[in-house]
């Protein structure tokens, strides 16, 4: 094989950026790394919607090429796709989307192939669903009633022929498929059962029945990382511990991973849930497979600036300037564990007391998307949003309403430290109203902050947590977070003043004795060991917080020097293409090569 690989990425994030998969594809497609060693990069996805026109197929950084959906033939494979979509009664749309790094300004325009799959042909999706039986015992007929499972699964055989049309299956050039989580599986499924020698890799963002298990049990974190570890020493998987887990899909779909050439897991515990699933995992091809950072450089004076606009913020919306300003940028779900910021500000706020400083924590989350300007500044006129909320949109959705109930509540009773919830997308004055200082901007919550928290119950790694470190901010993450292993192995180990690890899964008596005991930790347990490492924590960061301006800019140093380590260049050279080049290695029983 003389040419570098093309790699194709199925994701449902292939026209934008919605959660970690986005974040990995730019940070991978603009890294000279990367770019150098790699060669064509496609990105394959259903087409989610029908609505608007050519131009916005493909986002505002795209380039549509084809369209059979518009009527639009700016592509060479246009005779190819007009076969598979009379074969297969699909839609394709096809062309490049830019993506660009705003560090260092490179640019990368992989090719996007979107499938419509609403009215695919019955037989090729019948097949598959036989085949993934027949060889990986998946039983489709279980969940085919799911759209979420049913889609992917349609999009796996026209997929497949869309690359070769496209020239993607070449004799002298190894094709990588990569399934980015349950996703992409029936399309790396269908590539192990093509002739063509296809190579496969799942690349492990999460391990979904691991979440379910941790988000749904009472005990979250704290039961389930201490029975998982239980469980490896009596050599049990998942189903032997918590009862048979095939009635979800996406339990089916990970499970089938293991026949991939290789597995990238992007953080130490997520490689843990995967040998967890099932026996055969322990002879899976896994790897450790960290996500970057950005590393900004700035000064003191620049972190200064943005910190006194957010509080000059905090003084508009509450009538005090405070010495702290802590922040916390996140989905709103139930993994971030966003009441455990509640809690270690509980201590804080006592602490902060006996010395007479002052907080704030600004929480910028929602669980429905950016809300419209004009509502914005309707509710902040008629009632002082986002300092006081009412339930029901355009304002509090359900989640968001619980969360909020918990910040009234401290709020209530602390005196030196105040929460105010943004449930809003954006940090501008546009977007949060009109007290906010107009030349705010998004950066400024990650420059200002002097502390960023992070303490989920379930992170497979967590980039957000750590964007400001760089900035000299204070991360607070907890030890299941992916993130927290990447730091260790970047120090060695070592402690960093910028990063505080806090251990929610650590059981400090002895009244837990074996398996079946661990598994009865529920809230009321676990809210025993939150208070007790919230403490902790509390008094670690009323530690760690600069005192003084030399201090600021020694935090901002060490935080850019931890930073640079972490980047996606050093990600890319380091763990990704050792394993993409891995995956290209493996030999394939009973597989013919087929030319294009």
């Amino acid at each position: 094989m003389s040419e570098k690989p093309t790699v194709v990425h199925v994701t449902h994030e292939a026209i934008g950026k919605i959660g970690g998969i986005g974040a990995v594809l730019e940070g991978l497609f603009t890294s000279d790394t990367y770019q150098r060693e790699m060669g064509r990069n496609i990105l394959i996805s259903p087409l989610f919607s029908m609505e608007g026109d050519a131009s916005d197929r493909l986002g505002p950084d795209g380039e549509v090429l084809y369209s059979s959906v518009d009527g639009m033939i700016k592509s060479n494979y246009f005779s190819g796709f007009r076969k598979i979509e009379d074969t297969f009664n699909v839609n394709i749309v096809y062309g490049r989307r830019t993506f660009v790094d705003p560090l260092s300004g490179n640019k990368s325009s992989p090719e996007v192939v979107l499938i419509d799959i609403t009215r695919i042909a019955d037989r090729p999706v019948n097949e598959l669903k036989y085949r993934m039986f027949q060889e990986f015992g998946i039983r489709s007929d279980l969940y085919e009633n799911l759209w979420e499972f049913e889609q992917y699964v349609r999009l796996a055989p026209p997929a497949i022929a869309v690359l070769k049309a496209m020239g993607a299956a070449k004799l002298d050039t190894p094709t990588i498929i990569v399934a980015h989580e349950f996703m992409g599986m029936p399309t790396a499924l269908q590539a192990i059962l093509d002739p063509f020698d296809f190579k496969t890799v799942f690349y492990a963002h999460e391990v979904a029945p691991m979440r379910r298990l941790v988000e749904k049990h009472s005990g979250h974190d704290t039961m389930f990382y201490n029975v998982m570890k239980a469980a490896k020493e009596n050599g049990l998987s998942v189903s032997e511990v918590f009862g048979d887990q095939s009635h979800f899909f996406k339990f089916a779909l990970v499970d089938a991973a293991r026949h991939c050439d290789n597995i990238l897991a992007v953080g130490d515990y997520v490689v843990e849930e995967l040998r967890f699933m099932a026996p055969e995992f322990q002879l899976a091809d896994i790897d450790l497979t960290y996500n970057g950072i950005p590393a900004w450089q700035i000064s003191f004076a620049e972190k200064q600036q943005s910190k006194e606009r957010l509080q000059a913020y905090c003084d508009a919306l509450l009538g005090y300037r405070p010495d702290f300003v802590f922040t916390h940028v996140t989905r709103m779900t139930p993994s971030k564990g966003l009441w455990r910021d509640l809690r270690v500000l509980e201590h804080v706020d006592r602490e902060f007391r006996t010395q007479g400083k002052t907080a704030v924590l600004f929480v910028l989350s929602t669980e429905i998307g950016k809300r419209r300007e004009g509502d914005i500044y309707d509710m902040e006129a008629r009632y002082n949003w986002p300092v006081a909320h009412r339930e029901g949109l355009p304002d509090l959705s359900g989640g968001e309403a619980a969360f909020y109930a918990g910040v009234q509540e401290f709020n209530a009773r602390s005196r030196n430290v105040k929460v105010v919830y943004i449930n809003q997308f954006g940090f501008d004055r546009s977007c949060c109203g009109r007290r906010m200082p107009a030349d705010m901007e998004f950066m400024d919550i990650r420059k200002g902050t002097d502390v960023e928290f992070g303490q989920s119950i379930y992170e497979p790694f967590g980039i957000s947590q750590l964007e400001p470190l760089s900035f000299g901010g204070l991360c607070v993450v907890s030890n299941v977070c992916g993130c927290a292993g990447f730091v260790k192995a970047v120090t060695g180990g070592q402690d960093v003043r910028n990063v505080i690890i806090a251990d929610y899964t650590q059981l400090n008596w002895d009244s837990w004795y074996d398996l079946e005991d661990l598994q009865q930790i529920n809230k009321e347990a676990r809210d025993r060991i939150e208070q007790q490492v919230s403490q902790r924590v509390a008094l670690e960061i009323c530690a760690r917080l600069p005192k003084q301006d030399a201090e600021v800019a020694s935090m901002i140093e060490t935080g850019y020097s931890l930073a640079k380590h972490m980047g996606w260049e050093a990600v890319a050279e380091k763990y990704v293409l050792k394993s993409l080049r891995k995956a290209t290695q493996k030999q394939h029983r009973g597989q013919i090569h087929l030319g294009a």
